[in-house]
């Protein structure tokens, strides 16, 4: 058994049964339906239900994870005597990341004996998702709390983050594009692909017309960052949005053109992420040599 613990929140977006199976502690973040509140318990059954509802017009708001939310998950975990590693979004898009900081250091001094680490990942959704795959597997085979960490902090930007939304509105209504950008783009078919650079934000790489072209410039993206790369065993994670069909093909034109590559797994994104990007995103997560903008 592991000496130490590695925990994350609920927007690594990993399915709750691959949580369950590694027995990875999660924070949830909270979201809202109308008036009637919800925690994000990372199961596919509650993604589904949540983006069959926004497709019928529910609303959805979501909750940062305030200090004293984190003061007691982290307390939590240190009780059991074993040091922590802590992975959530990056700090650039969630002011969660400062409010489990505040709580480290007020729990630290409680717990002299032990190490608590809160990893700024510069990875959101998918991609936290596997950059906590990739520690955990790494503890699972025996490598220590330093050397865990130590490949997290050397490989987090190797880390590709691939998106492209339906509806530029949820956008909008998030602050994130203008009211007028929005109007034109809906008028004219507008479809973002976004991708996360270094810093951990979320940037626009392309602006295409109609969702085919939107997929496309995704697997260009894909393909782009594969250059120079051995793909042999090279895993991907595609997380979707109701929208599985997608999905598929774009994991079939992956296998496809790259025969040698991994598992892809396709699983339900995140609440959270998806309340801001409503139904329809599909975004495509790998490990590469590092993060480009097409």
């Amino acid at each position: 058994m592991p000496d130490y613990i590695i925990a994350t929140s609920s927007t690594s977006d990993l399915p709750r049964t691959w949580l369950d199976e590694h027995a990875i502690p999660f924070i949830p973040y909270s979201y809202t339906v109308g008036d009637t509140p919800f925690q994000d318990d990372c199961r596919e059954e509650s993604r589904t239900a949540v983006y069959h509802g926004m497709r019928k017009g529910d609303l959805l708001k979501t909750s940062m994870i305030n200090e004293f939310a984190y003061y007691d998950f982290f307390k939590s975990l240190l009780d059991t005597g074993k040091d922590v590693i802590f992975l959530d979004m990056s700090q650039k898009m969630s002011v969660s990341f400062v409010n489990a900081n505040k709580a480290a250091e007020m729990i630290r001094g409680e717990y002299p004996g032990q190490r608590l680490y809160v990893m700024d990942t510069l990875c959101i959704s998918g991609g936290l998702g596997l950059l906590v795959e990739n520690m955990v597997r790494r503890m699972e085979e025996g490598l220590s709390y330093d050397q865990v960490i130590a490949w997290g902090e050397a490989n987090k930007l190797r880390i590709a983050h691939r998106f492209t939304v339906d509806d530029l509105k949820y956008l909008k209504m998030g602050g994130r594009v203008s009211n007028a950008s929005a109007l034109v783009g809906s008028l004219l078919a507008v479809k973002p692909v976004l991708y996360v650079p270094d810093g951990g934000t979320l940037d626009v790489a392309a602006k295409v017309r109609g969702r085919k072209a939107a997929l496309t410039a995704i697997l260009d993206g894909v393909r782009h960052d594969l250059q120079g790369v051995d793909p042999t065993g090279l895993e991907f994670r595609i997380l979707h949005a109701d929208c599985f069909d997608d999905a598929a093909y774009v994991r079939d034109t992956i296998r496809a053109e790259f025969p040698t590559v991994g598992e892809i797994r396709i699983s339900g994104l995140g609440v959270v992420i998806g309340a801001h990007c409503g139904p329809g995103l599909l975004t495509v997560f790998y490990l590469c040599n590092g993060r480009r903008a097409k």
